[in-house]
């Protein structure tokens, strides 16, 4: 990097807006205490630094899993007068995060009114698709032969309207993590197969919502407990379970030439039956949890955005059981239309919803496994 890359660097770090600023302060009080050092990677992250610009802050806001643990062992949070809180000084900035690398930055603003964003986007895939089952139906009540959802929406007519969308989802989010990572403080690549094993587990375990010490988390007081992990896995990995389904299904389809319906038994239908109800379970405690929340987590949780996404997950998961159910009934068609607006939806704000947060978290948590490794290969003399 030549002298004035690494100036014009050093400049725009210093072009802190009010989160970062405050983002800035805490972590300074934090990093003069050390008293949270074990708890999670964000207070490691912290301490090999001696002062924090604007890419520190934004990689150590991804890096925070918002398990309270900090702020409930803080000495200096409110009432004392330094009123230092970890979780929610990081959320603010990793809501920042999300609209600043946005692709097409210009969408970031969609982050700014999520829960506004979703309701309008599920009302306009909503009010789509039920226009396109009235003109192919002439009616949103009868019964198709053999419950088959192509005899309403045909397969082709599917692939094209959801195929573009998905496909424009994945490369958006993808542009804007990769945005992140450069932007993230740079990291040696020496040690990257065991930084990317290391990272993909924690990411998948949430290693960092057992409180630094495997007794969970706090929610609404001093307690620990495992509830916010164990929710977080049902949605996650119910999601996965559903994506796997469509996978193995459009596996089916194109190679071995055997489009759907599928009976109970099949492997997509067992797939997509198990991640809906995982789904339902996980969203549905998620809410619960979030009704709980300690009053000073309460905007650490990002109330719009992630009350906007749990509904929306649970909506997707929840239409799909509900389709099963009615497959062979004259609400079939009725919800078929809702299930799939409700997919659109999801696909349409994948990339400008908290669905993101896993893509740049992940990316912090790789960051994170680099640069211990190479702090710790540097300590090592003569090596």
């Amino acid at each position: 990097m030549t002298s004035l890359q690494q100036l014009t660097k050093q400049a725009a770090s210093l072009a802190l807006n009010a989160n970062e600023v405050e983002a800035d302060r805490v972590m300074t009080v934090c990093n003069a205490c050390r008293y949270c050092e074990g708890f999670c990677a964000v207070f490691p992250a912290m301490t090999s630094r001696l002062a924090f610009n604007k890419s520190d802050l934004h990689y150590m806001a991804n890096l925070c899993h918002n398990c309270g643990a900090c702020l409930h062992a803080c000495q200096y949070a409110a009432p004392h007068e330094f009123a230092i809180n970890v979780p929610v000084a990081l959320a603010r900035v990793r809501k920042d995060t999300y609209a600043e690398y946005a692709w097409p930055r210009a969408f970031g603003v969609l982050y700014a009114r999520n829960g506004v964003v979703i309701t309008l986007a599920l009302v306009a895939a909503f009010a789509l698709f039920l226009m396109l089952t009235i003109a192919k139906q002439g009616t949103l009540f009868s019964t198709p032969a053999s419950a088959n959802f192509y005899s309403i929406f045909p397969h082709g007519l599917m692939v094209s309207m959801f195929a573009p969308i998905f496909l424009f989802a994945c490369f958006a989010l993808a542009m804007g993590v990769r945005s992140f990572w450069k932007h993230a403080p740079e990291a040696s690549t020496s040690n990257l197969p065991t930084a990317q094993f290391e990272a993909l587990r924690n990411a998948l375990t949430l290693k960092y919502l057992d409180g630094g010490h495997g007794e969970g988390c706090n929610d609404e007081d001093d307690r620990f407990t495992h509830r916010r992990r164990v929710f977080h896995h049902f949605t996650f990995y119910g999601f996965a379970l559903c994506f796997a389904a469509t996978s193995v299904a459009t596996l089916y389809h194109y190679a071995f030439n055997q489009p759907a319906p599928y009976p109970l038994w099949s492997a997509p239908k067992i797939l997509g039956l198990t991640g809906g109800i995982a789904m339902v379970v996980g969203t549905l405690g998620l809410l619960w949890l979030h009704s709980r929340r300690h009053p000073a987590h309460r905007e650490a949780t990002q109330s719009g955005m992630d009350v906007g996404f749990i509904v929306i997950l649970f909506l997707v998961a929840s239409t799909g059981l509900l389709l099963v159910l009615a497959k062979s009934s004259a609400a079939m068609p009725l919800a078929l239309a809702t299930h799939l607006a409700t997919v659109m939806a999801f696909f349409v704000l994948m990339p400008y919803s908290k669905f993101a947060h896993g893509f740049f978290r992940a990316a912090a948590l790789l960051k994170y496994s680099i640069e211990k490794r190479a702090q710790k290969k540097a300590q090592i003399p003569g090596d």
